[in-house]
């Protein structure tokens, strides 16, 4: 079988990796930290405006693949500081509708470009 990849043009990579790749009916979303893809760079700001962008590229992403947040059944948010959990948290809420995604959080110490937040997700099209 195939695979077929996902390029989204409000979503950039920093390294030789695909944005989305499917596999049968799962579409496997690389981790997206917050870069502005109109410049490049992080953003500025703390973590809700971090979590936000990270949101916003994966948006991009899942709607160059056809799908959208409601076909999200996975999450895996890295951060670099579980202080943050409950602002990240709030964000991350609006963001989905019951039933919700499962997710995992994990703690850890450096992410790329100094980022404070990782943000990948499994989606199906089912």
């Amino acid at each position: 079988m195939g695979k077929k990849t996902f390029t989204a043009k409000g979503a950039m990579s920093v390294g030789p990796y695909s944005h989305a790749v499917e596999s049968g009916d799962f579409i496997f979303l690389s981790g997206q930290i917050p870069l502005d893809f109109k410049t490049g760079k992080l953003i500025e700001g703390d973590i809700a405006a971090q979590t936000e962008q990270c949101f916003k590229n994966i948006s991009n992403i899942l709607q160059a693949a056809g799908l959208s947040f409601d076909s999200v059944v996975k999450v895996t948010v890295f951060l670099t500081n579980m202080g943050d959990f409950g602002v990240m948290n709030s964000v991350y809420e609006k963001q989905f509708s019951p039933p919700f995604p499962a997710r995992t959080t994990i703690g850890v110490a450096q992410l790329p470009l100094g980022a404070k937040i990782e943000i990948e997700v499994t989606a199906n099209r089912e």
